[in-house]
């Protein structure tokens, strides 16, 4: 989905504060349900530890590439680390593990396919049920690509990951705002939270964002490449959470961006797109770019001619990562 105007704060004037105010009854309903089911619901626990990686808003926040990261610095502490993901936007429900060389974004979504570039990476709309499937794979520790609000597999470890730019919006929960539950609600429940922010020298606003006195591990990351930029004049388009940091972090790299396109997340190529974006590129003289979650959603025959630019997610601290992961895995086995 594209996330509307009025999700973003206004100073409490205008037709953003208006609607608002006119949807908040449903976003506390929506609250409600979401704290219902975890109230309500014993969860499942598994043989071998569980680590989410989640969020407190709608839209995205980065969680995937954090998840990768989790997944190689597990393995290289002698782990055998599996990913776990509901397979958003694919067809089928699961348990199934994903074969980039087999399975489509069709099949199984956008996220999973990147994920299995790195571990096992299984889909299961039954989260219980995928779960099994990865403990029973011989995995040693499976890394959650979402499911903070859901309650069915029970957490070993939960880490929050929120926008450092975006933060949690005017305050208000879905769909008034992007809020998935309250900010206090969800931080009781974590073990960690993430910052993403654009690089690595822009800190964070830790108060700003109410995480100035948590007693939590709280640590500050970005997304960057892991090559140049392509050479010469380029049309960027994505269809991610938010676009805009995508194109920036290209002209940020020295990329010659001619135009730019945003479509909105998970949105899936149809040949009128292709054509569109071709179209845009020849007009220009220039390559046509996007980021590698949608590259893999693009049809097969139309990936060679589209560039995809690789990013991986980096930390400012990696040695208390590599510590909160140690802690998580010998708790788990303690408590086991």
């Amino acid at each position: 989905m594209r996330e509307p105007a009025f999700w973003r704060t206004d100073g409490g004037r205008g037709s953003g504060s208006l609607v608002r105010a006119l949807l908040s009854p449903l976003g506390h309903l929506y609250a409600w349900t979401v704290a219902r089911r975890i109230r309500k619901t014993v969860p499942e626990k598994l043989d071998i530890p569980v680590i989410c990686v989640g969020n407190l808003t709608v839209g995205g926040v980065g969680k995937t590439p954090i998840v990768l990261a989790l997944l190689q610095r597990l393995a290289e502490m002698g782990q055998t680390p599996a990913a776990l993901s509901r397979g958003y936007g694919g067809k089928l429900a699961g348990p199934v593990r994903v074969d980039p060389d087999i399975h489509t974004a069709a099949d199984c979504g956008d996220e999973p396919l990147l994920l299995a570039r790195t571990a096992p990476a299984w889909i299961s709309r039954d989260r219980v049920a995928g779960g099994q499937a990865i403990a029973g794979s011989g995995a040693s520790v499976i890394v959650m690509d979402d499911g903070h609000q859901n309650p069915s597999l029970a957490k070993d470890a939960s880490i929050i990951v929120v926008d450092g730019k975006a933060g949690w919006g005017p305050g208000t929960l879905f769909p008034a705002g992007p809020l998935r539950e309250p900010v206090k609600t969800g931080l009781a429940r974590a073990d960690a939270v993430v910052i993403m922010m654009p690089d690595g020298e822009t800190a964070p606003d830790y108060r700003g964002l109410g995480l100035d006195t948590v007693e939590i591990p709280v640590f500050h990351a970005w997304l960057a490449p892991t090559a140049p930029p392509p050479p010469g004049k380029l049309v960027a388009f994505a269809g991610i959470g938010r676009p805009q940091k995508f194109f920036d972090a290209l002209t940020a790299a020295g990329a010659d961006l001619a135009e730019v396109a945003d479509f909105p997340d998970h949105h899936p190529w149809s040949s009128g797109d292709l054509d569109r974006l071709n179209a845009l590129a020849k007009a220009h003289d220039a390559r046509l770019v996007t980021t590698e979650k949608d590259w893999v959603r693009l049809p097969a025959d139309a990936r060679a001619a589209i560039l995809s630019w690789p990013v991986e997610a980096r930390f400012a601290n990696p040695a208390a990562l590599d510590g909160l992961l140690r802690d998580i895995m010998d708790g788990a086995g303690e408590a086991r």
